[in-house]
This record gives structure tokens, C-alpha cells and sequence, in this order.
């Protein structure tokens, strides 16, 4: 699509507009799409927009939604699912200008900032008053807390802590028209109507794009402990989690990795894990701490564990890094492979086990490894598919492993996607997953916000069952399909 886009200059002024090669380049993919034999012809924004104010959001997106242009809002391009990717043209609309903290009121636990916000930026402030924010992701180092929220976001802790949406207050959004709307109250709880803040966290930038969010803290907890645990197989590691967590351990992180999880880090990092699944945890307390320690010990003990190693304090970062890298460990483990799409999806405490077989054992049926971990506490199976991107024929049974593995998770009661989002992705697997009615209700709410599907169209359900743009033809005189 090409079009006239003098109205950004206008509204935003030219250091804010970008129409050369390298800004399209750059947000045309995020990391699961930022490679040739994932998307051999991404989609290039027409133009890029840097706003830096609720008020130049709003003009970008009046100015757009007037002319019939489509903005795909962006942030650090962190996302595995295609989300921020523009599926066709348009605006990418980057907000990492907008970067400021507005306010900190640590008596309230409650902090204001703009969407392009990193993960450590939020730390940083907090800390300064003795507090947090649990939820943050793995990758909440290098991502936008606009992301986060767009996203629906989790972590490591959110057995324990929840996922970034329990901990959003208050949003400030820009709709498809230009409208600026207040989702949620600054108060812990409300009764008060719809709740259009749950609504817009996890949305991907499809419904509005927020320009401020309120969110909750929390106090730093005064003890702090982790280990790890080995196990002989897979089998009895992910019992041990199942019952850790059904038995009601106070545990803040609870992650497992596979064996050929541990070899692939190990390669990556230098470290010397062994070859052997392992179970990692952490607890958070003010007190007691070692007494929940040992509840979980004597659990985790009757699944017949090779080791239960506690680490200092002092080498608590060491004990997380072989988890924390293990997706830029498998992008370079072996130079012949390379994994298909980053698996996400999350089950049922009582299905985690079953399921992570599963995998193992339909990897093994079409002959090729199928490296596991993830969150375990929640349920949350990541995996990935390792195959020749250069042998087309693997490339198709690595697919339909892929396949196989998300729609086994939707079988016994789980979801494609715990994390990630649907972006391009996980599309296919929205009807299998919700049912069509549910599906076409939300494409009711996407035409009543946005009708002539400005914001990020063809993200989560591209099409209407008759294979359309999710429009509403009598929104404008013209016919918009």
C-alpha cells in the first residue's frame, strides 16, 4: 500500500516519520519471524511513526483510520509470535519513545508509566522505595511494559505472583479513532461497569494502544533461596513438580528442563550441568523460609530425586542463567539446525506431565528432538521443534509435530498459546480452542472498537469465517472489504 503521508509529518513533524529502507527493514519482524526460511517476503511498513505523546498517538491514529490506513503498533520487537509485524503496510507505529515513569506513590504500591517502559527501568524506580514488580518475564530485560501488556505477559514467578495483567491498574488508551478512554481504576478492585482493562491486556495492539498504565507493586521479599533438583528421567521430574504444586508449597519459581534442555545450555553457557533433567526453584519470604524449604525437600524426595543442591545466596544469578538463555542457547546450537517456532503452550497442573511426554515421544515418532522446559509451576510447556531449514521435507514433519503438540494441549483442557499471544502464529488454532461463536464474538468486539480495522489487522483472527477482513462495511461510505 502506498499512500500520501504528509499527515504524519504534520502531526508528528519529520524527525518523527521514517520512510527509509532500514526503519521498514527493522519493523517487519520480530525475533520468531527475523529469518529468511520463517518468512521468506515479509510485509515492510510503508512508513515508520515515533510518537512521544498520548496526544501524537491520537492524531497518528485519527489521521490513519480517516484515510484507511493500518497501523501496527511496535515496541522492542521481542515478541515470538508475529505480533507487532505489519501484515499489510501501512504505519508501524514504534513507541519506544515514550519511555518516561509519570509518578511513584510507594505508599499507595502503585506506579505510573508510558508504554515504552523497559522491564528493568521499572526495577530500578521501585527499588529506590523498597518494592517490585513480581510478574516481569524472562525477557522483561529487553521488552517495552506496552508489550507486556499487549501481549498478556508472564514469568517465572507467576506461580506465585500472577501474570503482568494482575498487576495493571489503570490504562490510558488510544482507540482506532483517535479517542482517548481510561481502562480500569487506580483503586485494587471495582465493580463499576465492563471491564475494558482486562479486555485491552493481552489484545496485541487490535483494539487500542495504550499510551499510560498504572501498575500495582509489591514489597521486596526479606528471604530469598533456590536449588535445583536432578531427576533420572523426565517422568519423575515432572511428577515431583505436579505434586510440589498441588500440595500447596509456597514456591515463587518452580522450571524444568529436559535433558537434552541441560546439554544444549551447556554448550551455550560453558556451564556444567548434567545431563539429566533438573527441576529449579526459588522461594520468596519474610520469614520461615527455610521451614518451606523443607516442606518441599520432603515432597520433591518420594519422586526419587538424584540430587537436592541448594545454591548461596551468592550464586543465585549463576542458578537461573542456564534457564534464562536456554532460547538463545537452541538458536545456535548447532549450525545445521535451527528450532521451528518457540512452543507455548500451557495445560492443566495434573496434564503437565502427560503432556511434556507427549512431546517427547511424537518428537521420537517423526525422528527428530524436541528439547522441553518451561514454566512448570504453571503449567507452561515451552519446547522446540529442531530442524534442517534447508530440508524442506523435515521442515513438513517438524510442522506437524509442532501441530500435534499444541493440539494435544488443547485437548485436555489447555491453551495454544500461555504467553507468546496468537499474533500470525497460533491463528489456526483459535476455533479449535474457543469454538466459532466465541471467535465471531470477538470479531464483533474487534468491528465495534475499530471497524474499519485499523489497528494491526491481521493479527489473532485475520479473517471472518467468509475469509474477510474483520470490517463492519457500514461504518463508511465506502466499501472497505
Amino acid at each position: 500500500m502506498a499512500f500520501d503521508h504528509t499527515f504524519l509529518v504534520d502531526a508528528l513533524g519529520e524527525e518523527q516519520v521514517s520512510t527509509g529502507e532500514s526503519a521498514r527493514e527493522e519493523h517487519s519482524a520480530d525475533w520468531a519471524t527475523d529469518a529468511e526460511w520463517v518468512t521468506p517476503e515479509p510485509v515492510l511498513p510503508d512508513v515508520v511513526v515515533y510518537p512521544t505523546t498520548t496526544e501524537e498517538v491520537a492524531a497518528v491514529l485519527a489521521g490513519a483510520t480517516e484515510r484507511d490506513v493500518p497501523v501496527t503498533p511496535y515496541a522492542a520487537g521481542t515478541s515470538l509470535e508475529g505480533n507487532p509485524v505489519p501484515a499489510h503496510g501501512g504505519i508501524s507505529m514504534n513507541l519506544t519513545r515514550m519511555d518516561e515513569v509519570l509518578d511513584v506513590r510507594p505508599g499507595d504500591f502503585q506506579i505510573d508509566v508510558e508504554p515504552g517502559v523497559m522491564g528493568p527501568t521499572i526495577e530500578e524506580v521501585a527499588g529506590k522505595h523498597g518494592l517490585s514488580f513480581p510478574p516481569l518475564p524472562s525477557s522483561g530485560d529487553i521488552s517495552t511494559i506496552g508489550g507486556m501488556i499487549a501481549n498478556g505477559a508472564s514469568g517465572m514467578q507467576t506461580v506465585k505472583y500472577g501474570e503482568v495483567a494482575d498487576w495493571v491498574l489503570e490504562l490510558e488508551v488510544v482507540l482506532a479513532d483517535g479517542s482517548v478512554i481510561t481502562a480500569g481504576s487506580k483503586a485494587v478492585k471495582t465493580s463499576s461497569g465492563y471491564n475494558l482493562r482486562d479486555l485491552l491486556v493481552g489484545s496485541e495492539g487490535t483494539l487500542g494502544v495504550v499510551t499510560r498504565a498504572t501498575l500495582e507493586l509489591a514489597g521486596r521479599p526479606r528471604q530469598i533461596k533456590g536449588g535445583r533438583v536432578i531427576f533420572s528421567n523426565l517422568a519423575d521430574a515432572s511428577a515431583a513438580v505436579t505434586d510440589v504444586v498441588q500440595s500447596g508449597v509456597d514456591v515463587a519459581k518452580i522450571e524444568l528442563i529436559d535433558a537434552e534442555s541441560a546439554r544444549i545450555s551447556n554448550a551455550y553457557t560453558g556451564a556444567d550441568l548434567p545431563d539429566a533433567p533438573m527441576v529449579f526453584l526459588e522461594f520468596h519470604a519474610d520469614h520461615g523460609i527455610d521451614e518451606e524449604v523443607a516442606f518441599c525437600q520432603s515432597i520433591v524426595e518420594s519422586h526419587d530425586p538424584v540430587a537436592f543442591e541448594l545454591a548461596p545466596e551468592e550464586r543465585m544469578d549463576d542458578l537461573w542463567e542456564a534457564r534464562k538463555d536456554l532460547a538463545f542457547a537452541l538458536a545456535t546450537y548447532d549450525p545445521e539446525m535451527r528450532p521451528l517456532h518457540p512452543g507455548d503452550v500451557t495445560v492443566p497442573i495434573s496434564e503437565y506431565g502427560p503432556l511434556m511426554e507427549y512431546a517427547k515421544s511424537v518428537g521420537e515418532e517423526y525422528g527428530l528432538m524436541v528439547p522441553c522446559f518451561g514454566h512448570a509451576g504453571d503449567g507452561n510447556i515451552h519446547y522446540s521443534v529442531m530442524v534442517d531449514p534447508d530440508d524442506e521435507e523435515e521442515l513438513a514433519r517438524g510442522e506437524e509435530v509442532y501441530a500435534a503438540i499444541v493440539e494435544r494441549a488443547i485437548e485436555v483442557g489447555g491453551t495454544a498459546t500461555g504467553e507468546h499471544g496468537i499474533g500470525q502464529g497460533k491463528r489456526e488454532y483459535m476455533v479449535a480452542e474457543h469454538g466459532e461463536a466465541s471467535v465471531e464474538a470477538m470479531r464483533r468486539i474487534k468491528r465495534a472498537l475499530d471497524p474499519t480495522d485499523t489497528l494491526n489487522p491481521g493479527k489473532i483472527f485475520p479473517e471472518t469465517a467468509d475469509g474477510e477482513r474483520v470490517r463492519d462495511r457500514t461504518a463508511t461510505g465506502n466499501d472497505l472489504s
